[in-house]
């Protein structure tokens, strides 16, 4: 298996298309969050080795839930999803501490390589 998940997108198709994408891979989908404030609770509460994060979300933004995710845990990896023209969203979440972003309408291979070389990452660091 290759890593566990936490989903968080406000839309269900979204959150559907990501887990269509990576669980085929062997990537284990532990939860889905609505909205930013969900997210953090269920990254505390699964700890999860991966995010990917909507920006554009209610209650807290994905700006927001990726700070208090890390606030928690400043190891987190949090890859955050945002359609094409939120470039300043992206750069503030990078900001915030995001490791990486794909693009909607998500590619498979681009959502994979991106996950892949976080996690790739992740593994050197643990040696």
């Amino acid at each position: 298996m290759k890593a566990r998940v936490l989903i968080a997108d406000d839309a269900s198709f979204m959150r559907q298309m990501i887990r269509e994408i990576i669980e085929p891979e062997g990537y284990e989908v532990v939860g889905e969050a609505t909205n930013g404030m969900e997210a953090v609770e269920l990254y505390l509460k699964l700890q999860p080795d991966l995010v990917t994060m909507d920006i554009v979300m209610p209650k807290r933004s994905g700006i927001e839930a990726v700070r208090g995710i890390l606030a928690e845990d400043p190891l987190a990896q949090v890859v955050m999803c945002s359609a094409l023209g939120q470039e300043t969203l992206v750069m503030e979440a990078l900001h915030a501490g995001a490791k990486n972003f794909i693009v909607k309408p998500f590619k498979p291979d681009a959502v994979l390589s991106t996950l892949d070389r976080l996690l790739e990452k992740e593994d050197m660091a643990g040696e």
